[in-house]
Order: C-alpha cells, then structure tokens, then sequence
C-alpha cells in the first residue's frame, strides 16, 4: 500500500521543503470508510459460474453504492483475482500495466515425453500470434501478444499443470491449443485460475462472503475488516512514479491546471520526458494523473515552467485550499 510515509521515501530530491497543513485534505489509510469505500479497491476471489459483470453487481449491492468495474473480464468458469474498482477509483482503469498471471491445466491428447514438453513450451516465450476464440466477443483478427514466462510445475499422466505470466488479452485457451499443435498430439485446456492481474495478486484477496460479512460488521460499530479489505485507491498507482506537490497548488490541479515547478515540493528520481507520472499531496493523496513535460534533473532545477501535463484528476476541487493567486500555485 502507497501510504505517506513510503511516498515521501520514494521522493528523495526535496526541491522545497514543505509541511503538510492539518486543515486540509487526509492520509489515505485515515479517510472516514463511507470515503474508504468510495474512494478504494478490492479484490474477490472470483468463483466458477458467475460472470464478472455479476460478481461486480453483487459488490455494489453489498457496499450500497452506486458504481464499480473491474479491471478486466475472467469468463465465467475462470476462476481468481478479479479487481473491482469502486465509486470514484474506477477512473484508474486506463492507470494499470496490463500484465496477468495464470496457473493452469492444460489436457495433453497423447503421450508426449517431458523434455521434448518442456522444450516445445519454451518457444512459446516471447512474442506470440493468436487470434481470439469463436466465442470471444472482440473482433476475430490475428493480433500479437507477449508471453512472459511459461513454467511447468507438475507433469501426472497427460494432465499438465502450468504457470503462466503475459499481456492482457492472451487466451490462454488457444495457447493450450497452439503448444498440442507444436507436440504433434494435440491440447485444450481443463482448468484455469487467474493468480496476478498486476499491481493485484493473491495475497489481498477476498471472497464475496467475506466481504458481506465485513460489512455487516461496519454496520453494527467495527469498521476494521472492512478497511482490511478494501485498499486506498493510491495502491493502485504505486507503479508510477511520483511527484509531491505543495498544499498551495492541489487545487488549482484540481480545476485542471497543470503542475508548474514553483508547485513541486519532492521528485522521484528517474522521471524522462514523456514518462506518466502520479501527483500526491504531502499527506499521501492522490491528486491526478500526468503525464511529464520535464525530467527529474529539469523539474528539481526548473524555476518556471509547465512540468506535468495533467491528464486525470481524481480529487474534488475544494479538498485543499484555493492558491490560485499564489506564485507557488500548480
């Protein structure tokens, strides 16, 4: 989780030092839980049968709110991680790197020898074609797709269980085809469970049960669970690099205004020209997305200038004072 504290120590280069004002905005691991709620992601653990579309409507109905999406369909006998991005946070669904993790059973239709398994498995590494199944629901062309890595784990009889790290829109189902092609015996795949849809895996997963109980808890006085479960929608951001701003200009960034350097308070080193780029406040929030305008080395020496483009906001004007007639202002 992206709190205060691990921000601030991710940005290192201190263009201006600055303290937090405690009249205005709040960490987020401290908001108040309907904010927590609005403002969060979680986790389910998909089960077999339900598509994701109804696993994301029955966490609305449990959270009573109005708005969620996922992150990306599993089919309805899929199983695992499936991101549900709640009220406001689903403005992050453009923000993630698409890779995904799965383990699977691949049905072998013949005997193969392992090392000739493992041999043929390693080809598939790298950039593969495939074009999407009959029942897919996206246009049938042959498009490209990297695989990350291919790992065999368990080998009983034709029965092959198998790891599996790639670019969003791999269909697993048809490299399981293509690998029995390449055997010369043929393949289809039995079972398949999504363990990582990045920056999400298996460790804060949840199940839907767990989650109504969680939040028949919060209505009867304990909040705690249900904040366990559910992270600050910064969590989700936590790949990107950051950039710390001032008090005085989050709301004038808030109102659409780019980031200029008088409003930089801490940088991350690394930042390129081009680079997407986080905005946070010094307690920890998350203001917008951007995209850099200025590397590290030109922001931290900058004394004007339009260092962010700012391209999503996800704060409500108004949580930070108005600097718009500030020097300092963003």
């Amino acid at each position: 989780m992206i709190k205060n504290g691990k921000t601030l120590e991710r940005c290192k280069l201190v263009k201006a030092p600055a303290l937090a004002g405690p009249g205005y905005g709040c960490a987020p691991d401290a908001r108040p839980i309907r904010e927590h709620i609005e403002r969060g992601v979680v986790v389910i653990d998909k089960p077999a049968g339900p598509t994701s579309h109804e696993v994301v409507a029955w966490v609305k109905e449990i959270l009573k709110l109005k708005k969620a999406a996922h992150t990306g369909t599993l089919d309805p006998n899929v199983t695992g991680v499936l991101p549900v991005l709640l009220g406001a946070t689903r403005k992050l669904s453009d923000s993630f790197v698409w890779d995904k993790e799965y383990v699977f059973v691949m049905k072998l239709h013949g005997a193969v020898d392992e090392a000739e398994l493992r041999k043929v498995s390693k080809e598939f590494v790298g950039k593969i074609y495939q074009k999407p199944p009959l029942k897919s629901a996206v246009k049938r062309r042959i498009r490209v797709r990297t695989v990350r890595y291919i790992e065999i784990k368990e080998i009983e009889g034709t029965d092959v269980l198998m790891k599996v790290s790639c670019e969003a829109g791999t269909y697993i189902r048809m490299l399981c085809h293509h690998i029995g092609l390449a055997l010369g015996v043929g393949a289809h795949m039995l079972q398949l469970r999504r363990t990582k849809s990045f920056p999400f895996d298996e460790d804060k997963i949840t199940k839907l049960q767990d989650l109504k109980d969680a939040y028949v808890l919060y209505e009867g006085g304990d909040e705690s669970l249900l904040r366990e479960l559910i992270m600050p929608m910064e969590y989700t951001l936590g790949h990107l690099p950051c950039i710390i701003v001032k008090d005085t200009a989050v709301d004038a960034i808030c109102h659409g205004a780019d980031l200029a350097a008088p409003g930089i308070s801490r940088i991350e080193e690394g930042i390129n020209i081009g680079d997407r780029v986080v905005l946070y406040t010094l307690k920890g929030e998350a203001v917008c997305r951007g995209k850099a305008k200025m590397s590290t080395e030109s922001m931290f020496r900058a004394k004007e200038g339009i260092c962010v483009d700012a391209e999503k906001v996800f704060m409500k004007p108004g949580t930070y004072m108005k600097g718009w007639g500030d020097k300092e202002t963003g």
